[in-house]
Formats: C-alpha cells, structure tokens, sequence
C-alpha cells in the first residue's frame, strides 16, 4: 500500500462527508462509474489541473470520491459516491465541451467501502495508473473491491484505451 498512498497529492482534507478513519470504515450503498472519453483539441495540462481544482471542491460536497487520468488526449476516469450525485454528475459530463466521445466501461452499484475514501478527485498519470490500482488491489481488504479493481484492470489490458486513443 506504501505505493498508493504515495499517489496521494496532498494531505487528507478536514472531515467531509465520506471521510472515514481506519476505524470506522465501514461499507455503504455505492454508485460507481467507469468511463473514458477524448479530450478537446484545447485541452492541455493546465486545463486538466483547472479540472482537477474544481472537481475537489465540487465532489467534497457531492460526498464523491474518485480519480482522473489523462494522457494522450484521453480521460479515464474512476466516480463513486451516492447515485443520485454521481448521475448528477455523469449527466454535466456528457455535456461538457472539454471532451467528447463518452464511453462507458462499467457502472454498479454494491454495498462496500470506497475504493479511494480521502480522494475527493486526484489525478493519476497513464504511466502510474497500472502501478496505483495493482497497489489497492493487493491491500484491498473489501472483496468487492478487490473484484471492482480486478475490472480496472480487465479494462486497461483489454486496449479500449488505446483504440478510442487511435480513432
């Protein structure tokens, strides 16, 4: 685990909605959703960061948690949270001009713990996601995120990445 908690970009934030300590985690009713989409042609780094800043303060107050990677024109990304808030949030998604091509990997929704509970939104880079989700999935403890990181996984090897990356 010392290898994912290094990808943590700041320090855990004061409490917010879905902060648990090691001793109170517990499992809850979870929306999740996989998807990946291609960026705007103006979409650069700085515009990432500019998604990055929002969405942490935005998702703090949506009680959703999650990351986003971006590499090669390409957003992959990882939301869970209250289904109602993260549909909420899926629905501005699909509208929003910084990407385009939506495609959905996986969406469920189970009663566990969440899969990155201090992670409001962080940005993993393409090279670092495989090292990130292979770290949860070795010390994940819930089974059912065990098998929801197994299906990230699935997802990265199976090239649909690479093949909206080439369309």
């Amino acid at each position: 685990m010392a290898r994912l908690q290094a990808w943590t970009l700041r320090a855990p934030q004061a409490m917010t909605p879905f902060d648990t300590s090691d001793d109170e985690a517990e499992a809850s009713l979870l929306y999740n959703v996989v998807y990946c989409s291609r960026a705007s042609a103006d979409v650069d780094d700085a515009a990432v960061t500019r998604i990055i800043e929002t969405s942490q303060r935005r998702n703090r107050e949506r009680s959703i948690t999650g990351l986003l990677v971006f590499g090669s024109g390409i957003f992959f990304q990882w939301l869970e949270g209250p289904r109602e808030q993260v549909e909420q949030l899926m629905a501005l998604l699909k509208t929003d001009a910084r990407h385009r091509e939506v495609v959905s990997l996986s969406e469920s929704e189970e009663v566990r713990e969440r899969m990155f509970t201090d992670w409001d939104m962080e940005r993993v880079s393409p090279d670092d996601i495989r090292d990130v989700l292979e770290d949860a999935l070795e010390s994940a403890e819930d089974p059912c995120n065990a098998k929801v990181l197994a299906l990230l996984l699935e997802h990265l090897d199976s090239g649909q990445l690479r093949e909206l990356s080439a369309a």
